[in-house]
């Protein structure tokens, strides 16, 4: 097994799949991290506490890395995806799966990952198939063995089923789905209502109100799914409500302790440099706005979101715009 990016999802990613027996090389930029997993198996930037198998290596030549894969795993900030891929789609092999892990939606083309990378793929989309992996996974609880599931998802299920059996183990479950665009969804929008579900809590309020906002966000990510062409039912799924309860009720996840960060007065970028680490929902957030515009949907709680995160409003005004809005009934308000 291939993994490209040896961020923590990378690194966690190699971990699981050494569980099923694969032998697992990571391509990595950073010379010294390659040195760290080859000479120590240890990732020098990321979980230096974890001893890694040795069946996993690493190297700063991304051919070295793919040319004997069953699979390739794409583990690169959804932001840096699209040129990711369009530098290295040379180096891909035909008719081996690639399994994004990004979530979130690229800003500057306006494009979910099952846009933007058949676009950055160029000519050799139709060679190289693509499957889009999701759902409740924190790389922290990956790499303690700790048992999960997720979702893998692509347009012909066959392929899903492929990279299901090459990934799933007794820790490690992946369920198969043809639903690309719920998956997708799913995995992008919770992480603005995690930033939201942080601001919460910055600001004292207890699991009531986180409980509220994750139903109701849940509602919100079903409505933009169904508009761009998934279904429903998805969002109820594992890439849906569960990585959205993941994200929202734990501060293991960075979104969420941004905005905590953001609820306690600090800037966006003093939040960035407090996690150091790529926080999606905020790039997210603009972007499913714009959507709703499209689409002529309301979404009361990611309009919010956003309003804070572009320092119009405050999380205590946001917070009055969504509990003052006319009343109506659960279904359809």
């Amino acid at each position: 097994i291939a993994v490209l990016g040896a961020g923590s999802y990378g690194t966690a990613m190699a971990y699981v799949a050494t569980h099923n027996g694969h032998s697992v090389m990571i391509y990595a930029r950073n010379k010294d991290v390659v040195d760290g997993i080859n000479k120590n198996h240890v990732n020098p930037k990321r979980f230096t506490d974890v001893k890694l198998p040795d069946s996993i290596t690493a190297s700063t030549d991304i051919k070295e890395v793919v040319k004997d894969a069953a699979c390739v795993i794409h583990a690169v900030p959804a932001q840096h995806t699209p040129d990711f891929v369009e530098k290295y789609k040379d180096a891909f092999v035909k008719g081996v799966p690639l399994v994004s892990t990004a979530k979130g939606i690229h800003v500057k083309t306006h494009r979910l990952m099952s846009e933007a990378i058949p676009a950055a793929l160029g000519e050799r989309k139709e060679e190289i198939p693509l499957v889009y992996l999701s759902g409740p996974s924190f790389a922290k609880e990956m790499v303690k063995g700790h048992p999960m599931a997720v979702v893998v998802a692509a347009k012909e299920l066959k392929m899903a089923q492929q990279v299901q059996k090459l990934l799933s183990s007794i820790r490690f479950r992946c369920y198969a789905s043809n639903d690309v665009i719920g998956v997708e969804v799913g995995g992008a929008l919770k992480n603005p209502l995690a930033i939201g579900a942080g601001m919460a809590r910055g600001l004292g309020f207890g699991q009531s109100t986180i409980a509220g906002l994750v139903t109701r966000g849940c509602r919100e990510m079903r409505q933009l799914a169904i508009a761009l062409g998934g279904k429903p039912e998805t969002l109820a799924g594992l890439s849906g409500v569960g990585d959205l309860m993941l994200t929202c009720f734990s501060s293991l996840s960075r979104n969420n302790r941004c905005g905590m960060a953001l609820a306690k007065g600090k800037t966006v970028e003093e939040a960035f440099d407090e996690i150091g680490e790529v926080v999606e929902g905020v790039p997210t957030s603009k972007e499913v706005v714009r959507l709703a515009e499209i689409h002529k949907l309301e979404l009361p709680l990611f309009r919010a979101v956003d309003l804070i995160l572009s320092g119009k409003v405050k999380p205590e005004k946001a917070l009055r715009l969504i509990m003052g809005r006319d009343l109506g009934t659960e279904e359809f308000h």
